[in-house]
């Protein structure tokens, strides 16, 4: 039997607006094709080998949360998360654990905190939120599905030259509001500021998460497809409330 193994990073602490919910997609959309997943949680204190693992999700937390994390990190759970993105395992990271990933993130007031640097990005947060239901289209690499969810956020996410978005921002303010930038892509990395939970109102970027991680481990392999009418027609109808056009 085919077996994938997902960690979740700090479930206790960064875990805002039902992102428990996308290990819960994860987990089923697995067992229904007849291929075991196990999770694992791991939080502050408790050390953690990378190779033991397929799939790493690391959700949200404000940024006090954010903070508290950052001694843990610097005791080798960092380094074990650059050492796994490097090492193409798959990652889904949302809003707080996006931004931990990256370099740093400045507060408005202009307080730095270092993060891990895993990917080549910055954070500098801002006094208003970026609040609301929002809609981007993935690069076609990636399906080019149209991706709905929830975000936020104060911190505005700027991508270095090695990174490429996850996605295009059709509704909504995405990476910074700016650029129409939203998430970030490298080897195996999905990160996105979409709460809400994503995966179950997404079940084409579930499954390409999915096919990511177990690509890595079996080489070839193909998911049989589910019967997804519920969750399309909650990810369509989000799409005609942002996007204002009838999804067939």
């Amino acid at each position: 039997m085919l077996n994938i193994k997902i960690c979740h990073l700090y479930p206790d602490i960064l875990n805002l607006y039902g992102d428990r919910g996308n290990i819960i997609c994860m987990e089923k959309r697995l067992t229904w094709r007849g291929i075991e997943a196990e999770v694992f949680n791991i939080s502050i204190g408790e050390p953690f080998d990378y190779e033991d693992y397929d799939i790493f999700f690391i959700g949200g937390g404000q940024d006090f949360e954010q903070g508290v994390l950052l001694k843990d990190l610097q005791t080798g759970k960092g380094e074990q998360i650059k050492a796994a993105i490097e090492d193409e395992k798959t990652f889904l990271a949302i809003c707080g654990g996006y931004q931990t990933i990256g370099n740093y993130y400045k507060t408005w007031d202009g307080h730095e905190c270092e993060f891990i640097g895993a990917l080549d990005l910055y954070t500098i947060g801002h006094k208003e939120r970026m609040i609301g239901n929002f809609a981007f289209q993935c690069d076609e690499t990636d399906g080019g599905m149209i991706v709905v969810g929830f975000e936020n956020h104060s911190g505005k996410t700027y991508l270095g030259p090695g990174l490429r978005p996850l996605g295009t921002v059709l509704s909504g303010n995405g990476n910074n509001g700016e650029d129409k930038t939203e998430g970030a892509r490298y080897k195996n990395v999905f990160a996105t500021y979409s709460h809400g939970a994503l995966l179950p109102k997404n079940p084409r970027l579930c499954d390409h998460i999915l096919k990511t991680a177990l690509k890595r481990k079996y080489t070839d392999v193909s998911l049989e497809a589910l019967e997804d009418t519920f969750e399309e027609n909650a990810n369509h109808y989000m799409q005609e409330r942002l996007l204002a056009k009838k999804i067939n």
